[in-house]
């Protein structure tokens, strides 16, 4: 049968739903299905009659369905028995490192993260006799869960018709490519696998690409894609820019590990360097370079946008020192330091922190400091304490019970609680309804109601709305969302939120004495953000329904989701 007569609502093995066609490509179709035994979403290939490699994508999916590695996407299913050939594997939701670097390159610590756990999870792969052959910064998903997934390893590479007789060394070169790409938002690879922009390319005379102390003279050109006519000459190809002088920033170690991966002169490892061959050795090289921890949801920090590395001979330094006189000053060490808070990304050109002795002393020179004088700093806390002290006394009219009070458990720092503002605590729903402003009726959001008033549900299992075409619900609605009914009357404080990792959705918190849409009055606005996040209510409304409402869908196929809603307030 052929996959364009398959709509959704069809059942392979009786038991996978199909409910939403997510791309064609080379005779086969990626879905969105429901798993209805185990209630959770999967992703099923499905493929047109003729062809030609349904045998072995089956194959390399059974291959691929033994591999163990939580990074690696899992296959559940696979099966060309029948009529109807398929292959069922995880639905992974998340954003694609191509997503992300459509905004900015990522900062070179968290890029260097990223990379080394799927190389990791690629060697893991390689161990196994399988590898992917087609690395793309499509195929390398951040999950809203917080973890890294390699999509397509086995499967792709029959799906595309590749093969190699050095599958290691191919995947190598693909972890490189990613990894130039995470660092300077440009991609070195065939054209057709991103959209980013293509990585530039030099010409120079006789010295082949070499990035030694007058690679500034090079002419850099950035490419059309696939074009053939990139060489400064007819004789001498395009050679790749590295890294480091493509996004300013960039340690020279890290560029090192993309050029020994690619192929390219690594100056920082001497022109003997040996180049990466295997993803093992890459993510061993990746290894020994500083990384920064990967935040808990999807929508990693960015470096700032890019720009070209500043000319001369300076060009091919990662970092420069600042003067001495422009440093801050070290605290004094007459106490153990707090450890020092690290930044979610530093400032192109920054210089990295500075290195202390084992008693805590700058190694750094400046102007001396004047000792400071402990038993006056003693006399003055002493003092403080004591005034302290005596205002609390008198705050509190002598009474000593009073002067407790200030330091118990109320809202504030130093505040007692008033009974007439209550904290604000989680309030539990009884019931929830879909609730839509238009002419036509939204079937798909009366599913999954119970998931939000029974702890929320999960990211492959939540509630959403049907898919619009366009940011206006198809001119079919002006609003969609969710009624709570409390129970009772309550105050809202504020709600917290879950919208399956997907930000830049307008919405609203209402609430009223009714779960009609007229009735109900807006307490706060926000906008939906990657993880979960907290929409205040502005004003203090009371009511026994709370809605939350979505102005419009989520930009990720137009829907509107929701994974969890906590509301808290009080009893009114």
């Amino acid at each position: 049968m052929s996959t364009s007569v398959i709509e959704p609502g069809a059942r392979f093995a009786g038991r996978y739903r199909l409910e939403e066609r997510i791309k064609d490509s080379g005779g086969s179709s990626l879905w969105k299905a429901i798993d209805e035994i185990l209630a959770r979403a999967v992703a099923v290939r499905t493929f047109e009659p003729g062809f030609p490699r349904v045998h072995e994508v089956v194959t390399a999916a059974r291959a691929a369905s033994r591999l163990t590695d939580p990074r690696l996407t899992q296959v559940f299913d696979a099966d060309d028995s029948g009529e109807r050939a398929y292959v069922v594997s995880e639905w992974v939701v998340g954003e694609t490192l191509e997503q992300m670097l459509a905004k900015a390159p990522l900062e070179p610590g968290r890029a260097t993260t990223l990379l080394y756990e799927a190389a990791e999870a690629l060697a893991a792969a390689h161990a196994a006799g399988l590898a992917h052959l087609c690395l793309s910064p499509r195929d390398l998903v951040w999950t809203t869960g917080g973890t890294v997934k390699v999509l397509g390893v086995a499967t792709d590479a029959v799906l595309a018709d590749h093969y190699s007789d050095s599958p290691a060394g191919v995947d190598t070169r693909g972890l490189g490519s990613m990894l130039y790409a995470a660092l300077t938002a440009h991609w070195p690879g065939e054209p057709s696998r991103s959209s980013l922009p293509a990585a530039p390319t030099s010409g120079s005379s006789g010295s082949n690409g070499s990035r030694g102390s007058g690679s500034h003279d090079l002419t850099v050109t950035t490419p059309d894609r696939g074009a053939a006519a990139n060489a400064t000459a007819p004789d001498e190809p395009p050679v790749l820019v590295a890294p480091r002088l493509v996004q300013a920033g960039v340690p020279s170690a890290v560029d090192d590990i993309v050029c020994r991966s690619l192929g390219l002169p690594a100056p920082a490892s001497g022109p003997d360097a040996e180049s990466l061959t295997t993803p093992a050795e890459f993510a061993a090289a990746l290894r020994r370079v500083p990384r920064t921890p990967l935040p808990l949801f999807a929508g990693l920090g960015t470096a700032p946008t890019p720009r070209p590395a500043p000319a001369g001979p300076q060009a091919t330094t990662a970092y420069r020192q600042p003067p001495a006189a422009a440093q801050p000053a070290q605290p004094a060490p007459s106490r153990p330091a707090a450890p020092p808070r690290r930044a979610s990304s530093a400032p192109t050109g920054a210089a990295p922190a500075q290195p202390t002795t084992a008693i805590g002393r700058s190694t750094r020179h400046g102007a001396p400091r004047k000792p400071v004088n402990r038993g006056l700093i003693g006399i003055a806390a002493a003092a403080l304490t004591v005034v302290v002290g005596l205002s609390a006394w008198a705050l509190s009219g002598g009474d000593p019970d009073k002067g407790q009070a200030q330091h118990g458990t109320g809202p504030g720092n130093g505040q007692s609680s008033s009974p007439s503002a209550p904290a604000a605590t989680t309030l539990k729903a009884v019931n929830a309804y879909s609730i839509q402003d238009g002419s036509s009726r939204d079937s798909q959001s009366d599913k999954y109601l119970d998931l939000l008033t029974n702890g929320g549900g999960s990211h492959s299992r939540f509630w959403q709305s049907a898919t619009y075409h366009g940011a206006d619900f198809g001119r079919l609605l002006k609003g969609i969302g969710v009624v709570f009914d409390m129970g009772r009357k309550v105050k809202v404080d504020s709600v917290r939120l879950n919208t399956v990792g997907v930000s830049g959705a307008p919405m609203e918190i209402r609430v009223g004495d009714t779960k009609d849409l007229g009735a109900l009055h807006v307490a706060g606005k926000g906008s939906s953000q990657s993880g979960t996040f907290t929409i205040k209510a502005d004003k203090q409304l009371a009511g026994q329904y709370v809605c939350v409402w979505f102005t419009t869908p989520v930009p990720d196929q137009f829907k509107a989701k929701l994974s969890e809603v906590t509301i808290l307030g009080s009893a009114s």
